[in-house]
């Protein structure tokens, strides 16, 4: 199927945003103190399937995908605050001027403006849908080679006046919205995503997941499309399709117990992932080593390197700053031991990246060790 997935999805949330459809996803609980200034017709006529915002820190930029009436936007613009930024991407007009219209009513409410909604569609960030509808209206397409240059506009507006820019976003989150975006496009959707992300960022997504594959019936079923079901994915290759765009640390922040829905023993239920981008680069030996807390005997990053509990294991600058910086996901399970002697990036050489070898303590025991010396002085260790 999937030919007409985006026309009902889009005639669905056009409904949606023109009355209140209490079967658009799941309920979710929000912190209240941020609905306080959210007009009541932006919060009846949203629809998601977890909370994302709770993760979002003072000063970020931020990215909401499928913004709908834009109630996420609205949390996210008080949480950021006046120095952080908020823009949220969505094809559905009806919900643009929804979100749109109490825009200045909200920015006098709390004392600033740092939202923007813009049109385009998730999965391709780079094209802006306002500028492809004028030119449109000025050259209608009425034959193939008016569709050469039609096609020819759009890669030069995804180059030249690019929607999302590279590399600008400090989180991307998304609200029960990835599901309903055709199979043959969710590839490249996680791709955009990963695109628009600044080194360190992350993707903080809840959707619908379902515990086994879906049979034609439902994949087949406009109306179930629509419905957050027959897009669902797989929750265990939902995880495995941020790895393959080249995410790291991904997680399951939230996992819903009793199911949404379950439809011919299939269950569908709300997870919130988060992960992140930033493991690019070279691997520069600096004499560096982590040590794993525990509990597990060992564990294995995305890069397949091993962990081993309690062992000093030598690793590269880059896998030692992934790992042990402050807002790095495996901070709390890592102790990272710098070398006695620095050595300088620019004289740093490559790191044999699957080496797994142990990193001697003579090398990472610190400014106190003493080459080639021996102390019988008693100290205190008070």
């Amino acid at each position: 199927m999937n030919y007409n997935v985006e026309n009902s999805v889009l005639e669905r949330y056009e409904l949606g945003a023109k009355e209140h459809q209490p079967s658009l996803c799941c309920p979710t609980e929000y912190d209240q103190s941020y609905l306080a200034v959210i007009p009541e017709e932006i919060i009846k006529k949203d629809y998601g399937c977890g909370d994302p915002t709770r993760y979002v820190n003072l000063g970020e930029t931020v990215l909401d995908l499928g913004s709908g009436a834009g109630k996420n936007c609205y949390i996210l613009a008080q949480k950021v605050g006046k120095n952080g930024q908020v823009i949220g991407v969505d094809f559905n007009d009806e919900m643009l001027n929804l979100a749109q219209k109490y825009q200045s009513e909200i920015a006098n409410k709390i004392g600033y403006n740092n939202t923007a909604f813009v049109k385009g569609k998730i999965q391709d960030l780079q094209l802006p849908l306002s500028k492809v509808e004028s030119y449109l209206n000025l050259n209608p397409i009425q034959n193939l080679s008016h569709l050469r240059n039609f096609e020819a506009e759009c890669d030069r507006l995804r180059q030249e006046e690019t929607l999302i820019k590279d590399n600008s976003i400090d989180v991307v989150i998304s609200n029960c919205v990835l599901n309903l975006v055709k199979t043959a496009d969710k590839k490249q959707l996680f791709a955009e995503i990963y695109r628009v992300l600044k080194k360190g960022g992350r993707a903080i997504i809840s959707d619908i997941v379902c515990d086994e594959d879906l049979p034609s019936e439902i994949t087949n079923d406009s109306e179930l499309w629509s419905g957050c079901i027959a897009g669902a994915f797989r929750e265990d290759l939902f995880l495995e399709m941020f790895a393959e765009a080249g995410f790291y640390g991904i997680e399951i922040l939230t996992r819903q117990d009793t199911p949404w829905q379950v439809i011919d023993g299939i269950e569908f239920r709300s997870l919130t992932v988060r992960a992140y981008k930033g493991k690019e680069g070279e691997c520069l030996e600096r004499n560096q080593a982590i040590i794993y807390k525990g509990p597990w005997k060992k564990v294995e990053d995305d890069d397949g390197n091993t962990f081993y509990r309690g062992e000093r294991m030598a690793v590269c600058d880059k896998t030692f700053q992934i790992m042990t910086k402050e807002n790095s996901p495996y901070s709390s399970s890592i102790i990272g031991i710098n070398p006695l002697e620095e050595i300088p990036l620019e004289k740093a050489k490559n790191f044999n990246e699957h080496s797994q070898i142990k990193r001697d303590p003579k090398i990472t025991k610190g400014n106190f060790y003493q080459e080639n010396k021996t102390t019988n002085k008693k100290q205190s260790c008070c």
